[in-house]
């Protein structure tokens, strides 16, 4: 047990020693406004960029941690929500808007943006990263068992102040 201890410390302590990798840059239409949104627009603050589906159980419950999210660092956070077409369209995501009062932009993709965030195949949905002002990724979460607190407790509001910090760690 002692070893198997030691093995998840050490490779949690290796994860968090990797270097920062930049956010890839985006430009989608918003599903229900058509503006384009580019990740660029929101340069200088902390962004929550998450990939969902309108009938994911997991990503409706999380709009809501992402609502709170909005109204708790409005001007200084952005939260920003990506669907894939065909699997959602603009009727199922003004759907999902009206059923869980969304007050943050949700953009759509064909699949490419979100493969190069990914980089595979296949996502666990939600799948959630917290990019800082200077437009590096800080943290990364896929819905899943060791993930629970991002996306059903507080967890998310720990990683944002963290990025938050960050930046102004980083003017002084």
């Amino acid at each position: 047990m002692k070893r198997i201890l030691t093995l998840l410390f050490c490779a949690g302590m290796a994860l968090t020693a990797q270097q920062l990798r930049r956010a890839p840059g985006f430009a989608l239409s918003d599903a229900l406004t058509g503006q384009v949104r580019d990740l660029y627009d929101y340069r200088g603050k902390v962004v929550v960029l998450e990939f969902m589906m309108t009938t994911c159980p997991h990503c409706a419950a999380f709009a809501e941690i992402l609502g709170e999210v909005h109204q708790k660092y409005a001007g200084r956070v952005e939260v920003i929500s990506v669907a894939n077409l065909p699997t959602d369209n603009p009727t199922t995501v003004k759907q999902f808007v009206a059923g869980h009062k969304v007050g943050y932009p949700i953009l759509l993709d064909m699949g490419q943006m979100e493969y190069s965030y990914v980089l595979k195949p296949n996502v666990d949905l939600p799948h959630v990263y917290v990019i800082d002002a200077n437009g590096y990724i800080r943290s990364e979460y896929g819905y899943g068992v060791m993930s629970r607190d991002i996306f059903e407790g507080r967890g998310l509001f720990t990683e944002i102040d963290r990025a938050l910090n960050a930046v102004n760690s980083s003017k002084k």
